[in-house]
């Protein structure tokens, strides 16, 4: 199957979640997430405000950066610049995606935990977004940096399309699904 086929039959599929189903997903995903040892470590975290046909984060936001140092990525031509969360988001961008304002960015690699979107995601810790590569040139040089892919359950499979450019992920995670090495 190719990228493309892929991400079609995803979209046909996340059209039948509710928006409870997407808040009962997001909350078992992320409820989880907060059980890992490595996010109770983790100081620096980088989330992604979620489109509508996102695994839902906003209440995440909030609930996080009373207890972390919450960033967010900001478009940057080809590549994500590295924010921290603050209220002022705008969507001032041109793909609508609600962003932070400001100029203080971090460098990637000071960050401890990077939570991840996608289109699909599979057994073997591989990603697949929407196919402009801001995250797959984001996290290629973040070796040492710990990756989450997340999404619902229906974005989950046994292997998916990837190309050498990809980035593998540290762990994959879905509500029913949990690849973590």
């Amino acid at each position: 199957m190719e990228k493309k086929e892929l991400r079609a039959i995803v979209r046909r599929l996340k059209k039948d979640l509710t928006d409870e189903m997407k808040l009962e997903q997001s909350r078992q995903v992320f409820g989880f997430i907060e059980q890992l040892p490595v996010f109770q470590q983790a100081q620096k975290v980088l989330l992604y405000h979620s489109l509508p046909d996102e695994l839902p984060t906003h209440d995440v936001i909030r609930a996080w950066a009373r207890v972390k140092q919450v960033y967010l990525p900001r478009v940057n031509g080809d590549d994500l610049d590295i924010l921290p969360f603050n209220a002022d988001l705008t969507d001032d961008n041109m793909f609508h995606i609600f962003e932070p304002t400001g100029d203080e960015l971090l460098p990637p690699d000071q960050l401890d935990l990077i939570i991840v979107p996608a289109i699909a995601l599979d057994a073997h810790c591989n990603r697949m977004g929407r196919g402009k590569g801001f995250y797959d040139r984001l996290l290629n040089p973040l070796s040492q940096v710990y990756t989450i892919g997340v999404g619902f359950d229906c974005q989950f499979f046994d292997s998916i399309p990837c190309e050498p450019h990809d980035k593998r992920l540290t762990a994959v995670i879905t509500p029913n699904n949990r690849v973590i090495p």
